[in-house]
């Protein structure tokens, strides 16, 4: 009996150590640097291409290439870091008709799940809540890991009517595409 129990007993501690051993080396990358992660859109104002971008954002985020399925985020972008065209179309996006910045400072996106879809290629599937309407999105993203941090390439359309951007006579899609793609460059160093 002696001879079983001490047999089990340093079966166990082996198994216990090979199991503690793959958590141990699971690297996470969670803090986002800021600096060099940027969101860009583009839009089609009359016809003519217009570019621009959110300056400023937050949130948080979990990401083990390991298991990238298991990867959580919620992002938050300052409103009133819009920036695209001059100052009178700036002024014009963060008022009333279009983002409501007054009321609504922040967006937020929340990824419900993740899917990996080849090789470091993920469908990122979640809400986004912009002027107080939530919506779903699908996210289609890229990534690779650079020593000790991951960058992320992530491509998503947004459809402004959604989410009420652009009431009035800016409700006309002839004027103001409804279509916003939306590509947002996240860099995440290791936690």
């Amino acid at each position: 009996m002696r001879i079983f129990c001490n047999r089990f007993s340093r079966t166990f501690l082996t198994l216990l150590a090979v199991l503690g051993s793959g958590y141990s080396h699971a690297t996470e990358y969670s803090s986002i640097d800021v600096a060099k992660s940027k969101i860009t859109f583009t839009s089609k104002l009359m016809g003519s291409k217009l570019a621009g971008s959110f300056g400023k954002f937050s949130g948080k985020v979990s990401f083990n290439p390991d298991e990238p399925e298991k990867a959580k985020a919620n992002l938050i972008i300052d409103i009133n870091s819009f920036a695209a065209g001059g100052e009178e179309l700036q002024e014009e996006a963060k008022g009333k008709d279009w983002f409501n910045a007054k009321n609504y400072p922040t967006a937020n996106f929340v990824a419900d799940s993740v899917k990996s879809t080849g090789s470091n290629a993920l469908e990122i599937k979640g809400s986004l809540a912009i002027k107080g309407k939530t919506a779903p999105v699908a996210i289609l993203a890229k990534y690779q890991v650079q020593g000790k941090r991951v960058v992320f390439d992530a491509t998503l359309q947004l459809m402004r009517l959604d989410y009420g951007l652009g009431a009035g006579n800016w409700a006309d899609t002839s004027a103001v595409a409804n279509e916003v793609p939306v590509t947002v460059h996240l860099v995440l160093n290791q936690k």
